[in-house]
């Protein structure tokens, strides 16, 4: 840690550990927040999220007041990004896709529509407005479908190619889009309930392996698991990169294609790989709660860390047109939901509470989704398809086509100002 006078303002630089130990004290200071403020937590506002934001403000406020500023090191941003797109992965066993049956395909299916939709919702209204499409692809399913995660993460890519800011507005959006879906989600699957008189269905027929989703397994977490699962971990994060260079390197030689493809979602599929072939030859012990413990540290620090650094005047000639966005984003995914999707998934009980879901996870996040669900099932019944099919969707499998879906867009679409 070092202290100077820059431009004439003092100047305090972090190290990367200091940084690091900065980014997991915030996190912790907006988990504490959380838990203490009602509408924080009702609209699953991610710890980070509240830290870091609370952070940038009293930065700015430090900033233009002339008193001092920070700077970080955030070298070490990148690893815990890879780890929690790696453990996406790791938690994914495609044999749920292959035993979901028919409703399990067509609601995949839905949003991998809307997916696009979303896409051409923000480039092309974003456009009107004024947004360069980079912006546009974050404030669509970037940050909708991906939550904060995806949107820092591309977010990153896109300042990369030099456009300023670009974390900030999917971050802003994400969090929008959060807001929007509690306050929605429920009350659209309610008046979809009433509205047609629906009840719960007594259909048993429906079996779906659901153990890796709804039982975590029992795994001795002994030094030797721990190394285990750890070392594949490192391992995927480490070939799914270098993977996915040699593919971008490939493209450029020997076909001309000015592709850059994150290395986090190499990452992601090779894990995939990994995963679901331990599943059939056990290599290993695989720890589904471990995991997931690893994923939700990795996500809250590297969150925690990307906000740190943001600059909120990046967002200040972009604010107003993307407001536009995300509204025409969530008036449009609300209607297509009430008068289309729900006719498409069955017109029933079970197609209501999965549209309270879609709303959810679509708009903002998979926990999110469950809360939707949570609360209607609460009041008019159980429904078990729903419960089932949404979060496994929403929680993964929406990635095998919206991850492959942005890259080969940006690439398509979006000019790289850094070049």
């Amino acid at each position: 840690m070092t202290f100077e006078v820059v431009d004439s303002l003092f100047t305090v630089s972090l190290n990367s550990i200091v940084t690091l130990a900065l980014a997991a004290v915030l996190l912790l200071i907006g988990g504490a927040i959380r838990d203490r403020v009602g509408f924080l937590a009702r609209f699953c506002i991610p710890a980070p999220v509240i830290g870091g934001t609370l952070f940038v403000v009293l930065n700015l406020i430090l900033t233009l007041t002339g008193v001092m500023k920070f700077q970080f090191d955030v070298s070490l941003q990148d690893v815990f990004m890879l780890a929690f797109f790696t453990t996406v992965g790791m938690g994914a066993s495609l044999r749920v896709l292959i035993t979901g049956g028919k409703l399990f395909i067509i609601y995949w299916l839905v949003n991998v529509v809307i997916t696009v939709l979303q896409t051409g919702i923000g480039v092309g209204v974003g456009g009107m407005v004024g947004l360069d499409a980079a912006y546009g692809i974050v404030s669509g399913p970037v940050a909708l479908v991906g939550g904060h995660g995806g949107a820092t993460s591309y977010g990153g890519t896109f300042e990369d190619m030099g456009y300023a800011g670009a974390r900030l507005v999917g971050l802003t959006a994400a969090t929008f889009g959060l807001v929007v879906a509690n306050l929605t989600g429920g009350p659209l699957g309610r008046r979809l309930i009433e509205r047609y008189h629906l009840t719960p269905s007594t259909d048993d027929n429906f079996h779906v392996d659901i153990s890796d989703y709804e039982q975590k397994e029992t795994v001795e977490l002994n030094y030797d698991n721990v190394m285990k699962n750890l070392t594949v971990l490192f391992v995927s994060m480490a070939l799914g990169s270098m993977l996915v260079t040699w593919i971008s390197n490939m493209l450029n030689t020997f076909f001309e294609l000015e592709v850059s493809i994150p290395t986090y979602v190499g990452s992601m599929f090779f894990a995939v790989l990994v995963r679901n072939l331990n599943d059939k030859f056990k290599f290993y012990q695989f720890s589904l709660s471990f995991n997931d413990s690893v994923g939700d540290v990795a996500l809250g620090i590297y969150l925690s860390m990307a906000l740190m650094g943001m600059n909120l005047l990046d967002l200040v000639g972009l604010a107003g047109p993307l407001l536009i966005v995300l509204c025409v984003q969530s008036v449009f995914l609300i209607l297509l939901t009430y008068f289309v999707i729900f006719r498409i998934l069955g017109k029933n009980y079970d197609a209501a509470v999965m549209c309270a879901g879609l709303i959810g996870h679509d708009l903002g996040s998979t926990p999110t989704a469950v809360a939707n669900m949570t609360t209607i099932q609460s009041r008019y019944g159980p429904s078990r398809k729903a419960m089932i099919i949404v979060p496994i969707i929403g929680a993964f499998l929406i990635d095998v086509f919206y991850q492959p879906f942005v890259v080969w867009f940006i690439s398509a679409y979006v000019p790289n100002l850094a070049a």
